[in-house]
């Protein structure tokens, strides 16, 4: 935990972990102790303090570690090479996720030199001055390098947490945890950090019911005249509003939900991948590989054999999936 820690973040970030604990039941997953860098109370940004119970010295034995966000208003830069310093502890192969401004952590220790990485976006002008090593790329919510992850702001912390647990654990239990913390099971990294209207005007009609219905017809070939008729708006307006409301185009949603859907049947079914498809609207079970890999970077086998029958799945298990296809 960062000097004048962010507090909006923590409280997601670690519901995130207590109700995947709770979905799962697996004392395993209990672990997730709290560090700064000398082991003393942390205060943090609304000014009071949370007390810790380790120093540094426990990263040595983390599996994933979390760099929370900090205030940006005015960062001393000391501050930022002193913590830099701490993730030495951290063990080769580690994965490490910043959250919001705990990217320039990241970026101090030269984790991200010549990476894409990510930022809130208001932070970008002074994160470009002090790290242009870094492939800076302030209109995505998180980005995976594998081994290194970074969020953009407070609510992206949900999304990359959601993102690791589906990585880890499957589209069913991400799904299972998203439900169970009341917020959108997957939005994907690409997404933009900044949506121009992102509250629609309340005299006007939104495009929640088109989307309603659509995650409930999936399985037909949904055309984007269809959606713009079940929300009573031209195909112009509709395309407008959906991408003000939601980020992404109509089309982009759609292949994002069948993809997920997709991933929830390889898990807790035997069904082939050709039948799968037709269930969540794909042509075909060639058009389902080349949605899944461009989305996840494996083919609908490997994904079934990383997560049909191993609870406890592990990261390098996922890993060698990637590589025996």
């Amino acid at each position: 935990m960062t000097p004048y820690y962010q507090l909006r973040p923590a409280p997601t970030l670690v519901e995130t972990r207590k109700r995947r604990e709770h979905i799962r039941s697996d004392p395993e997953l209990s672990a997730w102790p709290r560090s700064t860098i000398d082991g003393h109370p942390v205060r943090t940004s609304e000014d009071f303090s949370i007390t810790v119970e380790h120093g540094p010295e426990v990263l040595r034995t983390a599996d994933t570690v979390i760099v929370p966000p900090f205030r940006t208003s005015n960062p001393r830069r000391q501050t930022l090479v002193d913590l830099a310093q701490v993730l030495a502890y951290v063990a080769p192969g580690t994965r490490i996720v910043s959250t919001c401004t705990g990217a320039f952590v990241l970026a101090a220790a030269g984790l991200l030199d010549g990476r894409r990485a990510t930022t809130h976006w208001h932070a970008t002008g002074l994160f470009r001055e002090w790290y242009p090593q870094v492939e800076l790329d302030p209109n995505v919510l998180f980005v995976d390098e594998g081994d290194v992850l970074t969020s953009a702001g407070a609510v992206a912390g949900i999304d990359v947490c959601l993102h690791l647990v589906r990585k880890d654990h499957g589209s069913e239990i991400a799904n299972h945890v998203a439900r169970s913390c009341v917020v959108p099971p997957w939005r994907e990294g690409g997404q933009a950090q900044y949506v121009k209207h992102p509250v629609p005007d309340a005299t006007a009609n939104d495009t929640s019911a088109a989307r309603q219905w659509a995650l409930q017809n999936l399985h037909k070939p949904l055309a984007l005249s269809d959606l713009a008729e079940h929300s009573n708006m031209s195909l112009r307006t509709f395309a407008r509003r959906f991408n003000e409301e939601v980020g992404l185009s109509p089309g982009r949603w759609l292949i994002q939900q069948r993809v997920d859907r997709a991933r929830e049947l390889l898990e807790s079914t035997d069904l082939p991948v050709d039948d799968i498809a037709g269930q969540v609207g794909f042509a075909g079970g060639t058009s389902l590989r080349e949605h899944l890999h461009a989305a996840i970077g494996v083919t609908p086998l490997a994904y079934r054999r990383t997560f049909r029958g191993a609870p406890a799945t592990s990261r390098a298990t996922a890993a060698g999936a990637r590589r025996d296809d």
